[in-house]
C-alpha cells in the first residue's frame, strides 16, 4: 500500500501543478513518479492473490537487463539511419553515442568492480546513479513531451506564430517545416471557425547555409495555400519575444498558440514560461527515424539550460565518491 500511496501523492501533485501551468517541467516527473509507483503498487497488492501479477513483477525485474541491450542496439541502429539520411552534424549523431554508452557503460562498470576493489566500486556507483538520474529524467521529459503535445489548450490566441525549421539549399521549405506549417494551418482554419481572428505569423531567421529568410520561403507557402500571414524573421529563441512586440505594434494583446515539431513542443513551452509570455504550443509529427536524435537532442538542450538542477542533484555524491576514492587512494599509499 505504501507504493501506492506515494503514487496518490505524486498524481495530486502533478495534477495540481498542471492545473496551475501545463508548461513546469517538473509535471513530467510528478506524472512519471505517479506511473512508475502506481504500476508497481498495482502489481504487488495484486500478487498476494494473482498468479499473472507474480510473473508481471518477475517479467519486470528481467526486463530491466534486456531492456539495456534492446535500447542500446535500437538507438546504435537509428543512429546510422540518422547518418545515412540527415548528414553527419553531432546532433545527427546523438542517438548513436547514446546507443553506445548504454552498451558500454554496463561493461565499464564491471571492469571497474573486478580491477580497482574499492576504488572502481564506488566510481561504478557512481557511474549507476549517474545514468539512473540521466534515464529518469529523459523518461520523464520524453513522457510529459507527447502527453503535452496531445493537450488541448483552450485558448483563444491573438496569433498563430509558426517556427522555422530551416529550407532547403535553393530556399523552398523543407518537409519538415512544411509539416509545422501545415499544423500552423491547421490551429489558424479551426480558430477562424470558431469565430476568432488571429494572426498567422510564420517566424525564423536566415542561416549562413540558407539564401533567404525562413520567415520569407514560410510566407509564400502560406499564401500559396490561400492563407494571409505576417512574416517575422528571428532567431528560434528570439521568435517568442519578438512575436510578442509585432502584436503589440499591431495593437493586439492576448496568448499565443506556438506551432512547433512534437519533439521540440515540451522546451518551447518551457522556454515561453521562463520569458513570461502568455503561450501554450502545438506540435507537428515528425518522420518516425527522426524522432530518438531529435528528442536526444532536446534532452541534452534542457540539461544545459537547467544545470544547476543536475548539479544540486549529483553534486553531494560526486563530492562523497571523491571523498571515498581519495581516502582509500590515500590509505594504500601509506
Amino acid at each position: 500500500m505504501f507504493l501506492l500511496v506515494v503514487a496518490a501523492v505524486f498524481l495530486i501533485a502533478y495534477l495540481v501543478c498542471r492545473r496551475r501551468d501545463p508548461r513546469m517541467l517538473r509535471n513530467g516527473v510528478f506524472l512519471t513518479t505517479a506511473v512508475v509507483f502506481g504500476v508497481l503498487g498495482g502489481l504487488v497488492v495484486a500478487a498476494d492473490w494473482s498468479l499473472p501479477a507474480v510473473v508481471a513483477l518477475g517479467l519486470l525485474a528481467l526486463a530491466l537487463p534486456i531492456s539495456v541491450v534492446v535500447f542500446g542496439v535500437a538507438l546504435v541502429a537509428n543512429g546510422v539511419t540518422m547518418l545515412r539520411k540527415e548528414g553527419r552534424s553531432l546532433g545527427n549523431q546523438l542517438s548513436l553515442l547514446a546507443g553506445v554508452a548504454v552498451l558500454v557503460l554496463p561493461v565499464v562498470a564491471v571492469v571497474l568492480v573486478v580491477r580497482f576493489g574499492v576504488v572502481g566500486v564506488t566510481v561504478a556507483a557512481l557511474l549507476a546513479l549517474v545514468s539512473a538520474y540521466a534515464s529518469a529524467a529523459f523518461v520523464s521529459f520524453a513522457l510529459y513531451s507527447v502527453v503535452y503535445g496531445r493537450m488541448r489548450h483552450g485558448v483563444a490566441p491573438t496569433a498563430v506564430v509558426v517556427h522555422g525549421a530551416g529550407l532547403r539549399a535553393d530556399g523552398t521549405v523543407t518537409p519538415l517545416l512544411r509539416g509545422r506549417l501545415d499544423r500552423g494551418v491547421q490551429a489558424w482554419r479551426a480558430e477562424v471557425a470558431r469565430g476568432n481572428r488571429p494572426l498567422l505569423v510564420p517566424s525564423g531567421g536566415q542561416g549562413s547555409d540558407e539564401v533567404r529568410a525562413e520567415a520569407t520561403a514560410m510566407r509564400e507557402y502560406l499564401l500559396d495555400q490561400g492563407v494571409p500571414a505576417e512574416d517575422r524573421s528571428t532567431t528560434t529563441r528570439e521568435n517568442i519575444e519578438r512575436s510578442v512586440e509585432l502584436l503589440r505594434d499591431a495593437g493586439r494583446t492576448g496568448p499565443l498558440l506556438l506551432v512547433t515539431s512534437d519533439y521540440h513542443v515540451l522546451r518551447t513551452a518551457s522556454l515561453a514560461r521562463r520569458l513570461g509570455a502568455d503561450a501554450q504550443v502545438v506540435g507537428s509529427r515528425t518522420a518516425r527515424y527522426y524522432v530518438p536524435s531529435a528528442f536526444l537532442r532536446e534532452f541534452v538542450a534542457l540539461l544545459v539550460e537547467h544545470r544547476w538542477v543536475s548539479v544540486v542533484a549529483l553534486g553531494p555524491f560526486v563530492a562523497l565518491a571523491a571523498a571515498i576514492a581519495v581516502g582509500e587512494l590515500t590509505g594504500l599509499a601509506h
